[in-house]
């Protein structure tokens, strides 16, 4: 949700059903001179970042950007231009509708398949799915990666042993049965599975077991 900028400032990231709304913050950044320099330096490095989020996260339709206050039209002007120039290398067709002098950027982006946040997350039980929390194949997922990663980081691994939520754990067996054993015949080493007590679908533990602490 929050997105840190180099130079100390930050931008936030909602999404709502109607759009999404980016908030921009100066943070710990403070200017060498002015607040109207610590703003103008804040927006114009935002600006870029923002667009760069657009597209890693693939967000689309309505957005609403709040950029810090400007007092002068040229400053004004100078972060319109660095959005629109940062736009030039987005694939994704974007309208920018302008910036008010309250900061404020309305603009649309097209959309051209599911976000990130729709491909990897799933709407959150505890809160009554008003956020989100990583899908139970976006775990199992990284489970199988992690697996491959720490036999292959660790040395003489024997083997890799695994505490998952047991929703992931079925996940695993219903849709990806062989994908353990063949790691296992790939890397030569056993894979060792138990239900985790507690937590939740995205807490899992990879543990790689060395040969001699095995023969222990």
């Amino acid at each position: 949700r929050k997105v840190w900028l180099k130079s100390g400032g930050y931008i936030v990231i909602d999404h709502t059903e109607a759009l999404t709304a980016i908030d921009v913050n100066t943070g710990r950044f403070v200017g060498k001179t002015d607040q109207r320099e610590t703003a103008l330096r804040t927006n114009l490095e935002a600006a870029r970042v923002l667009v760069d989020q657009l597209r890693l996260r693939n967000i689309g339709g309505l957005i609403i950007i709040d950029f810090i206050d400007m007092e002068h039209a040229d400053d004004r002007k100078a972060v319109l231009a660095a959005l629109n120039d940062a736009l030039k290398g987005d694939k994704a067709r974007a309208t920018i509708l302008g910036l008010s002098e309250l900061g404020l950027v309305e603009m649309t982006r097209q959309r051209t398949r599911e976000s990130l946040t729709q491909r990897l997350c799933e709407p959150c039980p505890t809160c009554g799915e008003r956020g989100h929390v990583k899908a139970v194949a976006t775990t199992a997922y990284e489970i199988l990666r992690r697996i491959r990663r720490e036999a292959t980081m660790n040395g003489a691994v024997q083997r890799i042993e695994v505490t998952l939520h047991p929703t992931v754990a079925a996940f695993l067996a219903q849709h990806e049965p062989a994908a353990l054993r063949e790691i296992e015949r790939e890397l030569g080493l056993k894979v060792a599975t138990r239900h985790a007590e507690g937590g939740t679908p995205a807490d899992y533990v990879v543990l790689a077991v060395l040969a001699q602490e095995a023969a222990r």
